[in-house]
């Protein structure tokens, strides 16, 4: 498959494409510790190019609930080593950096990282400059409070679709004003951000009404908590099977879905192509 360039990260395509996680964490909820190393974190970069991601998303600070925050000097040290090894490997698919600070943007960007996955919505002007200035695509996702605190009690007065799109559009006003081009920018209802397993069913149910907002949509769903309480699978990597099956069901409504096995997402994908 040929790899999107780094200019239609923002460009409203379907049927969805994928962006693969590389973790340079000791803490992700999923795989964390397996790329600290930068020579782990091209392996695992070439191991998703070859099974079909059309992206990478690269990121040095963890936002599990009950993460604890980092320097933007420890992000940094995690995530470029590894942005270079990666680059150094020969993969040559658009990366973005997952990041909350615009001096780990700034960096990153410099450094070659095609675009920004911002966790929230663009809260750090400095993030917002840093990517208007580099003309580069941003994610901008929902969410509330931090990583610590913000799976205590979350409450959208019934109306969680509504809530999320107009935080989205809020967002999305500010990073324009920032100088962000509009078609640069990419919507993500952020699932499992602040919310229950019930507000991301229905985030999930009102994707249509997301994708009416005018933007490029991601979802990332792999391997989430709120699986595995559906579920009842406490373990994150034998989460995949139902997560590929709502990326099946999800995928006409997106134009990015983040995955941890872009193997199996793929697999679902065209199996969902062919459904009579």
């Amino acid at each position: 498959m040929t790899p999107a360039p780094a200019a239609d990260l923002a460009a409203r395509c379907r049927p969805a494409r994928l962006v693969a996680v590389v973790n340079a964490t000791p803490d992700s909820f999923s795989d964390g510790g397996s790329c600290l190393d930068p020579g782990a974190a091209a392996a695992h970069a070439t191991a998703h190019a070859e099974a079909g991601a059309d992206a990478l998303d690269l990121g040095g600070e963890s936002t599990r609930p009950g993460a604890e925050p980092v320097s933007a000097a420890e992000e940094l040290a995690r995530v470029l080593p590894a942005l270079r090894a990666i680059r150094a490997a020969g993969i040559r698919l658009p990366i973005t950096v997952d990041t909350a600070k615009g001096a780990v943007a700034r960096a990153a960007l410099d450094a070659g990282a095609d675009g920004i996955n911002d966790v929230t919505g663009g809260s750090d002007p400095d993030l917002l400059a840093a990517c208007a200035a580099a003309r580069c695509p941003l994610v901008l996702m929902h969410s509330r409070g931090t990583p610590k605190t913000m799976q205590a009690d979350p409450r959208y007065g019934g109306d969680e679709a509504g809530a999320v799109a107009a935080a989205l559009l809020a967002a999305r006003d500010r990073a324009v004003a920032a100088g962000v081009a509009p078609e640069r920018i990419v919507l993500d209802p952020g699932i499992g951000f602040a919310k229950t397993a019930g507000h991301n069913l229905e985030l999930l149910r009102a994707l249509p009404r997301f994708d009416a907002l005018g933007h490029a949509l991601l979802v990332g769903l792999s391997r989430k908590r709120f699986l595995g309480a559906l579920a009842g699978e406490p373990d994150p990597a034998r989460r995949d099977g139902l997560s590929h099956l709502l990326h099946a069901f999800i995928a006409p409504w997106c134009d990015w879905l983040r995955v941890h096995d872009p193997a199996g997402a793929r697999a679902a994908l065209a199996l969902a192509a062919e459904r009579p």
